[in-house]
């Protein structure tokens, strides 16, 4: 039996662990989902089991370079990019995976903006909006002055996706999507670090830069292993390879994620106040972004949902839209004109007896989600010629979202988008040219459109 030339992908959310094999056609041939317990640091914070992750990536490779179906030609990873890994001289993981949800000390931040010339100087000179741990580089900042000794012992910083590289490589790099990510780290105008990143013995601790289309290594000097994408700039590779003409990609996850590759207007003050920033594509090109924690606020409201109405978790799945629900829901409300202000909708203030079925309470959770997204995609659509939404992730799959965004943006067409774990395959086609014997394939996306 002839193997399947594959390549092996390790996809790393916040919630799901993924393991994907894409042909040189780029079909999904293999996908396996897991989730892990999550450990706690030091303090009792939750965080991601380093270790746990370490041993399935190991694990993962013996597994399928065994597999009688499928010949692996390269490996590569997607996932988080807002934390750290942090590796001694002999390659050992020496902290905790920190949380970038962890709360950040108010003097320490405040030591460090004035330190560097305020908020808003910061914010627009490394694109990034005051996020505390979010802010990854200032994990690392923390850690030089709360535990200067753990500091001394840093031999590389990784963020996660290179630190997954770093497993199967044996090679540290840094890459340029994962230090573009709102880290603080990258001086956006001078397209170098930070100098605040050499001012305090940052840059050492930090391994060389490369292009994100090359590999870290070889496994047995024949499998090359990628370097690892950040998975917001992984997703948008597929879309900048099929689509020419001025779009906006809505990456919908546990963040929903406006991304304007082709917006090149400097961010604001006030827009970094409302969680604007720039990526960073894997060809170092910024790309005007503005971010939702939706995802993550459905999440915990079906469970509220679910609890209440006496339905199973996963009951949202097979509401459907209905124009007479959101008809009635729109007859009550009233129109909100004000500023975007990042944070949970108004549904987390809703009291649940106030709606007659689960079904007419799910449309109000959307109708207000989608209230919160349309402002926050319009801070980057502002000012540029885009005519089209492709919407990609979960969200795409829902049908009252997909209704409720047409009818949000009427002069625009919405698209629903179908590419099969796009931060993934995106990492695929980063090292195409490593693995791949056949051309690109130029109709990668499936689109859905959605009129009001």
């Amino acid at each position: 039996m002839n193997k399947v030339p594959v390549i092996l992908i390790l996809d790393v959310g916040k919630t799901n662990k993924k393991i994907l094999l894409f042909d040189e056609q780029y079909k999904l041939v293999f996908e396996e989902n897991k989730q892990f317990e999550e450990t706690k640091d030091e303090d009792g914070f939750p965080c991601d089991d380093v270790r746990l992750l370490t041993r399935w990536v190991k694990d993962s490779f013996e597994r399928f370079i065994n597999e009688e179906r499928f010949e692996i030609r390269a490996v590569n990873f997607s996932g988080y990019g807002a934390s750290f890994v942090y590796i001694d001289e002999d390659g050992k993981v020496s902290l905790p995976l920190y949380n970038y949800l962890k709360p950040f000390p108010g003097s320490l931040k405040e030591k460090f903006y004035t330190a560097y010339g305020g908020e808003s100087i910061m914010s627009r000179q490394t694109a990034s909006p005051v996020l505390g741990h979010l802010n990854s580089g200032l994990q690392i900042y923390r850690l030089k002055n709360e535990k200067p000794e753990s500091f001394s012992q840093i031999r590389y910083a990784l963020h996660l996706p290179q630190y997954l590289s770093y497993v199967l490589a044996h090679h540290a790099v840094s890459d340029i999507t994962s230090i573009g990510c709102h880290t603080l780290l990258w001086d956006f105008d001078k397209k170098k670090y930070h100098r605040w990143v050499h001012e305090e013995g940052i840059a050492e601790k930090l391994a060389p830069v490369v292009n994100a289309d090359s590999v870290a290594g070889y496994i047995n000097k024949t499998i090359p292993v990628g370097t690892g994408v950040h998975d917001s700039s992984s997703a948008l590779i597929p879309y900048l390879a099929s689509f020419h003409e001025p779009f906006i990609l809505l990456s919908t996850g546990t963040w929903c994620i406006s991304l304007n590759p082709f917006n090149n207007i400097p961010l604001t003050d006030e827009e970094l106040k409302q969680d604007c920033l720039c990526y960073l594509t894997y060809k170092g090109e910024p790309v005007k972004s503005s971010r939702l924690f939706a995802g993550n606020e459905h999440e915990q409201e079906i469970k509220r949902l679910a609890s209440y109405f006496n339905k199973p978790g996963d009951y949202y799945r097979g509401v459907q839209y209905d124009p007479v629900i959101i008809k009635k829901l729109n007859g009550k409300r009233k129109i909100d004109t004000g500023l975007f202000q990042p944070g949970q909708s108004a549904f987390s203030e809703k009291d649940l007896s106030s709606f007659i079925s689960y079904e007419e309470a799910y449309h109000q959770l959307v109708l207000d989600i989608i209230q919160q997204q349309v402002k926050s995609t319009k801070l980057v659509l502002k000012g540029t010629q885009v005519k089209k939404i492709f919407v990609d992730g979960g969200f795409s799959k829902n049908s009252i979202y997909m209704h409720l965004l047409a009818e949000a943006f009427p002069d625009l067409e919405i698209y629903a988008a179908s590419v099969p774990q796009a931060s993934a395959i995106g990492a695929a086609m980063a090292i195409h040219s490593y693995w791949n014997r056949s051309p690109l394939p130029s109709e990668i996306v499936s689109l859905k459109k959605f009129s009001r």
